[in-house]
């Protein structure tokens, strides 16, 4: 690795690799102070995307730390829960989040340190001199814990270790084809896998240069696009419907100028949530990239991936990424049957270690080395296929077994319909009624009558939608992925869980 060579461009500043190593070099100095090695203590850090992002995450690491990223748009509730789940022993953040987070901290027992003081820790002399050693940080060492989104109950803290994480990048690295030359833009938030791993982590691996965006901004990104520039870029499909809006409405020279720039790109991608089709088309038109989508999850990194070259089929996740093992099982736990649905399992050294101080649910979720996704799959034409989650996309109505992914590409089709989800809701006669949640298009109207008799022509009667609520906006989490449960209850809260009168049954059968 070139120390000269650019490693980040972002908001905070323009930083070289040896940049990037003298700032976490002193972060690293200033977290010790006394002691020689960390020794795994936990350390939160608060920090918004770009150079101190970096050289913190780093600095924990060197220092022998285990890195805890908290979210930027976490209010103080969810921070103070993070802080006390994980013990930190350290909360590093901005200046300008003193107020926020050092009674937080004081609260929980730890200490709270800004980015600055970090920064500015004196390597020369004291506790801080160059010539001591950095701790030997060794592969099983925990290195990060991430925290779920807690859509179903409090968040659990995701806990990797550095073999973990280098497992995970690597497999990227080969598939995705990473090489010093490429410039990654980066738009996503810095507490989860997708940013963190797939973007920062994977870009910084091969010494490629990182270029952030404070927040996602289409104007801006198009404009960077547009450009020429940059090599990768990866998104959440939310963004890309933004992009394409933006696009849409901009002027004819500026949609070419921004389709060129984009079409000398070298890879796209999208993830953490389903990409629905007619986003994946569109891209490809305004582009002429097909987005390469692929599939995981905070406790595995990534697993499936579609091809850096060759078919990228819409709807599907590709295949086991190098060093992966990923297999299909049906209720019993006994492998699925050619072609049937099954809950997806992974196996490899990338997936997780634990969750922190939750020895039950680390239990449930390993076994053998197999970790239980909780996602139903299939594979077809040597492809998987996602279905959905079996706790939220996974609907048991009338003794069918619904994908709610399914249902959703197809309501997509409507020419009222923005955006939906579908959820089952509880229902005394059917066990879940198939609801809908959706977004509409500028000046359009929708009635549930009106839904179901043009859904009826598309869809098997049992997977037609027996209620609608029409919102403003889908309620999502901070990587624009919809949060079901908050979706369920809007039909709780409404009381939309109605019978259809006069409506064809379906006709009940054992699970399938």
């Amino acid at each position: 690795m070139s120390v000269s060579r650019i490693a980040i461009v972002a908001p905070d500043g323009t930083w070289t690799y040896g940049d990037l190593e003298e700032a976490s070099r002193r972060v690293a100095g200033a977290l010790r102070g006394e002691t020689d090695d960390l020794n795994q203590a936990r350390v939160a850090f608060l920090v918004p995307p770009g150079c101190r992002y970096a050289a913190v995450q780093r600095g924990i690491w060197r220092a022998g730390g285990v890195a805890v990223p908290l979210g930027l748009s976490h209010p103080p509730a969810e921070l103070e829960y993070v802080v006390r789940d994980s013990a930190a022993a350290w909360v590093v953040g901005e200046a300008a989040s003193r107020d926020v987070l050092a009674p937080i901290a004081t609260a929980a027992g730890a200490r709270f340190v800004t980015t600055d003081d970090l920064l500015r820790a004196d390597l020369t002399v004291g506790p801080y001199t160059r010539e001591r050693d950095l701790p030997h940080i060794g592969p099983t060492r925990r290195a990060m814990i991430v925290y779920t989104s807690g859509t179903t109950a409090r968040p659990k803290g995701v806990v990797t270790t550095h073999a973990n994480l280098g497992a995970q990048i690597a497999a990227l690295v080969e598939a995705w084809g990473w090489t010093p030359t490429d410039r990654l833009l980066l738009v996503l938030p810095l507490h989860h896998v997708h940013g963190i791993v797939n973007g920062l982590g994977s870009a910084l691996a091969v010494s490629a240069t990182c270029e952030i965006l404070p927040a996602f901004d289409a104007e801006r990104v198009w404009e960077r696009l547009a450009s020429g520039e940059i090599t990768v870029f990866t998104a959440v499909p939310t963004i890309y419907r933004r992009l394409i809006a933006s696009w849409d409405a901009a002027s004819p020279a500026l949609r070419a100028a921004r389709s060129a720039g984009a079409r000398r790109a070298r890879l796209m991608m999208s993830g953490s949530a389903a990409l629905p089709v007619q986003t994946l088309e569109r891209w490809r038109e305004i582009t002429g990239h097909t987005l390469l989508e692929r599939y995981g999850m905070t406790e595995i990194g990534m697993a499936l991936s579609n091809p850096l070259h060759g078919e990228r089929r819409p709807g599907f996740v590709g295949t086991p990424l190098p060093g992966v093992d990923v297999r299909l099982v049906d209720e019993s736990g006994a492998p699925a049957a050619d072609g049937v649905p099954g809950e997806l399992e992974v196996r490899g050294p990338g997936v997780f270690l634990e969750y922190w101080q939750r020895a039950e649910e680390t239990r449930a979720a390993l076994h053998d080395g197999w970790f239980r996704t909780g996602d139903v799959a299939v594979i077809e034409r040597g492809a998987y296929r996602l279905l959905g989650r079996t706790s939220v996309d996974i609907i048991k109505s009338g003794g069918f077994k619904v994908s709610a992914l399914e249902i959703e590409e197809a309501l997509r089709q409507h020419p009222a319909i923005a955006e939906c989800a579908v959820v089952g809701v509880g229902d005394p006669e059917w066990g879940e009624r198939v609801s809908a949640a959706v977004e509409l298009r500028p000046r359009a109207t929708l009635t549930l009558d009106e839904l179901r008799r043009w859904a009826q022509a598309r869809l098997a009667p049992y997977k037609v939608p027996g209620a609608l609520q029409v919102v403003p906006a889908l309620p999502r989490n901070a990587m624009g992925k919809v949060v079901k449960p908050e979706v369920a209850a809007l039909f709780d809260r409404s009381g939309s869980r109605r019978s259809i009168a006069g409506a064809e049954a379906p006709a009940l059968q054992g699970d399938s």
